[in-house]
């Protein structure tokens, strides 16, 4: 277990005094912010501690804090940013920020770059993630890629060895099935997968393809998407998935993951996920690499931004905004509070602080990428206006074809006519 950010009153204890010194990257500020940012309950504990760091540091600013779960985040996000009422720190995903960044909804972080976001132990190629044309949209929290996760305390129960990384899909079918066959305790030996995104944007990867092209038009087919719902009913009819009833349980966050529900060996997420996942579960969770498509040309994983901070254009504070994210990204004992839970860091000053300091899960999240490199390819084009909308509908779809209500045929034509409508307003 991590032993960082197990409660609030926990994660203070050990910065109390470290906070006095860990003042802003300029002259002291003031003023009032908010924050928002999705994630599990130990997140919000690790966020509120150096948010009281800061403000402890800088006694003239209150930051207000606010967390809400990935289902409903983006909801919450495009209605604040709507009614002009944005946070003044916005927590981002790769896939949607470039979308937030051409409505005009973000500040340029770019003009503020030597004298406030200094950013030390960050190179230029770790903002790369969040620029476009020159100017600078985001700054990246942390790396992390995909990543299957694994209760290796029920393979050791059901004396089924681990799975190693290089296994295919289909053997990952067949261990599915055996472990939920010699298991007491689950009925299903791996989620199902078909409607999340990241899943399916590996396949294609695996298979020479993309989500997205650089110019932002599909870069699949329908027949790739029939494929791959088929790929997943064969799965439920096998019995090595829950059925769609069961996986509708499941509402993006650890919380209700399949694996953390107890209803399955074997699910998928992001490696930095990994902290809380061990948080939530008493199994033993290890981490291992997608499975790999049988006669795969091109490597499904790349280095991802686990999340960006980003500053809204609206902003009346943009100083003490961009002061803010500079402190929560490179500061070193904000570092050691956050531990690895968003990825590993980018600044290479907060990871040298913070390695001697890691428990096993934060070592094998850093190993995890440190590993990659095998499975690994470049990293996507940014995902085009309306990519949010459309993760959105194939999870809409993926339970349609789950349900029965479409063939998988069906699905994967609604979905692709209906994602090149979306792409093409």
């Amino acid at each position: 277990m991590s032993g960082f950010g197990k409660g609030r009153s926990a994660a203070l204890a050990g910065v109390a005094v470290t906070a006095l010194l860990a003042g802003p990257a300029i002259a002291q500020q003031s003023g009032d912010i908010r924050m928002l940012w999705w994630g599990s309950q130990p997140r919000a504990d690790r966020t509120f501690a150096v948010i009281d760091m800061y403000q402890e540091a800088n006694p003239d600013v209150s930051i207000q804090g606010e967390t809400v779960g990935w289902a409903d985040y983006w909801t919450r996000l495009a209605t604040q940013v709507a009614g002009r009422n944005a946070p003044d720190v916005i927590q981002q995903d790769y896939r949607y920020m470039f979308e937030y960044a051409g409505r005009g909804a973000l500040l340029d972080m770019m003009p503020y770059r030597d004298e406030i976001l200094t950013l030390p132990g960050v190179t230029e190629a770790d903002l790369e993630s969040g620029m476009s044309d020159g100017q600078l949209w985001g700054v990246n929290l942390g790396v992390n890629s995909v990543a299957m996760m694994v209760n290796a305390t029920i393979f050791e129960e059901a004396g089924i060895p681990v799975p190693e990384n290089g296994v295919s899909w289909q053997e990952i079918k067949d261990i599915a099935i055996e472990v939920a066959e010699k298991s007491d305790r689950i009925e299903y030996g791996v989620e199902d997968s078909s409607g999340y995104e990241p899943s399916l944007h590996n396949w294609l990867r695996q298979r020479g393809k993309e989500l997205y092209t650089e110019e932002g038009e599909l870069a699949f087919d329908v027949q790739d998407m029939t494929e791959w719902y088929q790929f997943w009913a064969d799965m439920r009819d096998s019995g090595a998935t829950p059925p769609p009833d069961v996986q509708a349980l499941d509402q993006r966050s650890i919380e209700t993951h399949m694996v953390t529900l107890g209803n399955a060996a074997m699910g998928f997420a992001n490696s930095n996920q990994l902290v809380g996942f061990s948080q939530l579960n008493e199994d033993e969770i290890v981490m291992r690499v997608f499975p790999l498509v049988e006669d795969s040309t091109s490597e499904g994983h790349f280095f991802k931004p686990s999340q960006l901070l980003s500053v809204a254009a609206s902003t009346e504070f943009p100083e003490l905004s961009l002061d803010f994210v500079n402190f929560f990204i490179t500061d070193t004992e904000a570092g050691k509070v956050l531990d690895v839970e968003r990825g590993v860091p980018i600044s290479s000053d907060v990871r040298d602080a913070i390695r001697p300091e890691l428990d096993e899960d934060g070592l094998a999240q850093l190993e995890y990428i440190e590993g990659l490199d095998p499975y690994a390819g470049p990293l996507p084009p940014p995902p085009p206006q309306g990519a949010g909308e459309i993760d959105q509908m194939m999870i809409q779809i993926g339970q349609q074809v789950a349900f029965g209500q479409l063939t998988p045929e069906e699905g994967a034509e609604r979905l692709v006519s209906q994602a090149e409508s979306i792409l093409s307003r």
